[in-house]
């Protein structure tokens, strides 16, 4: 079996990358390597037989011994969101690593459409699209969807007060769960090479605001009015509330890209590589509903 390391491993993504990579697949410990800028929180999988290893992003040189002797390589983007530019840089590093390293493949994770995306981060995800075909290395490119669980940001308070303020207009999105995510990206790390690919993971449908708000009420039993606002007035709002420069320019450009068109895409690219249905946004509510109702 390839020898596979997961970058980000003690992340939501990383984390449930790895339960699928071990439990759903059945990879055996010793095949897989846990990556973290802080090993120490990846305990539970060194005990497990995991190996776990150190991986800064701002460290070519520490990431070269981290790649070293990998066959499969998953890349999870970093969080490094406040800095713009940073993150890209931190990405190009880590696929000059691999390189330096003789890594057979690399699975990003990216997004939808990111070469004419509105959302502040887009850039930082074509960069790194380019870098790794740049790079020569084969290579696997998943196009994350919008994850369901992003609305847990603030669709509680949005139930709470009955009213959410979006600046989506009559535009559409096909989310998908983290999860689902993760099982995409343990499928392709377990499977025979492919060849240059690239994937944009989505659920079934795509959904208006209206749509997203009458599932959120059907899970809760809570009304919740839609209230369509510029993004100015969204970005006004968000900014009274205490967030971030950075959180309200990445929310705000998010929600003009769905009203752009850009979010509104739907593949069977899920299925054809689990043989599974992706996870319905209206399923994701019903099992996180209490949390929903706090």
């Amino acid at each position: 079996m390839a020898r596979i390391l997961v970058t980000g491993a003690a992340g939501q993504l990383g984390r449930s990358v790895i339960r699928h990579l071990l439990d759903t697949y059945g990879l055996a410990p010793t095949d897989l390597v846990a990556a973290s800028r802080d090993p120490a929180t990846l305990a539970d999988l060194a005990a497990l037989g995991v190996d776990t290893r150190s991986a800064d992003f701002d460290d070519e040189d520490g990431l070269l011994h981290a790649f070293s002797g990998i066959n499969r390589l998953l890349i999870i983007s970093t969080n490094e969101l406040a800095r713009p530019g940073k993150r890209l840089t931190q990405h190009r590093t880590a696929v000059a690593a691999a390189k330096k390293a003789g890594v057979d493949h690399i699975v990003y994770t990216s997004m939808p459409n990111p070469d004419k995306s509105l959302v502040t981060f887009a850039p930082d995800h074509l960069g790194t699209e380019e870098a790794i075909k740049a790079s020569d290395i084969p290579y696997t490119i998943l196009r994350n969807a919008w994850y369901h669980d992003n609305y847990m940001m603030s669709m509680p308070h949005n139930l709470q007060t009955g009213t959410w303020y979006t600046a989506m207009g009559k535009g559409r999105i096909a989310n998908i769960s983290r999860d689902d995510c993760a099982r995409a990206a343990a499928a392709v790390l377990v499977a025979p090479p492919i060849g240059n690919r690239t994937f944009t993971l989505t659920s079934a449908e795509s959904l208006t605001a209206e749509e997203i708000a009458a599932r959120a009420s059907a899970a809760t039993g809570k009304p919740l009015n839609v209230v369509h606002v510029s993004g100015e007035q969204l970005a006004q709002g968000l900014a009274g509330a205490g967030l971030p420069g950075f959180v309200v320019d990445m929310l705000v450009s998010a929600d003009e890209n769905v009203s752009a068109g850009n979010f509104d895409v739907v593949t069977k690219d899920f299925e054809i590589l689990t043989e599974k249905a992706p996870q319905p946004l209206a399923a994701f509510f019903e099992t996180v509903k209490t949390s929903l109702s706090a």
